[in-house]
């Protein structure tokens, strides 16, 4: 995998969270390189991945911004700053229990150059809620990107699922997203920005889910 993949994770005031995510990531994965971005944290966050960057040196890049441009912005961010073909972004709240899942998606990957994306499908509908027919999107929490197509597509942006549009121009170029138990070896306990914080949509929130309910 040398050359190919650069992992990605979004801190935003969980230090605790992304020390945890960090070091099982790095007990199976101790050279592929990692760019932590640091979303405007106003606690200890930076300290803490100062520290990270000690315990593992030069295999680390850190991209601190001054204000929070929320998750799907600094994916953004990130992905574009990786130089590698491929990019493995997984969430602040999981935590690696096995390795060998990367160089699966990887050789997918390679294996396909159709396939956009690999990792965990769900099907939602065109405001993002879950839906039997729809568009298929990786969970974002652990998912593999193709760096050349995500950079023809409409960017990851602060949205409920900030790869929605992403994702609706993929399938409209035709790009797959493909399937493969990540979740098996990766745990997520999901929502642990969220919960602590919200996700700062307002009222656009509550409208797409007004929106939805009615079938609009």
């Amino acid at each position: 995998m040398q050359g190919l993949v650069t992992a990605a994770v979004i801190n935003y005031q969980t230090p605790d969270l992304l020390t945890d995510a960090v070091r099982s990531f790095r007990k199976y994965y101790r050279d592929v390189p990692l760019i932590v971005v640091e979303n405007g944290s106003m606690d200890d966050s930076f300290e803490c991945i100062k520290t990270l960057q000690a315990a593992f040196p030069d295999s680390i890049t850190l991209i601190r911004n001054a204000e929070n441009l929320y998750h799907g912005p600094a994916m953004d961010q990130a992905i574009r700053s990786s130089k590698t073909p491929f990019v493995y972004v997984f969430d602040s709240d999981t935590r690696t229990k096995s390795g060998g899942f990367l160089e699966a998606m990887t050789k997918m990957m390679t294996e396909d150059s159709m396939c956009y994306a690999v990792g965990k499908i769900v099907t939602v509908n065109r405001r993002g809620f879950a839906a039997t027919a729809g568009t298929p999107v990786p969970v974002s929490a652990f998912m593999l990107i193709r760096k050349e197509k995500y950079e023809l597509l409409a960017p990851f942006e602060h949205h409920g699922l900030p790869v929605l549009k992403n994702c609706i121009d993929a399938a409209r170029n035709g790009w797959r997203i493909c399937s493969y138990p990540v979740e098996e070896y990766v745990e997520h306990f999901g929502r642990g920005t969220a919960d602590r914080y919200g996700y700062g949509l307002g009222w656009r929130s509550r409208i797409d889910y007004l929106l939805n309910r009615l079938g609009l």
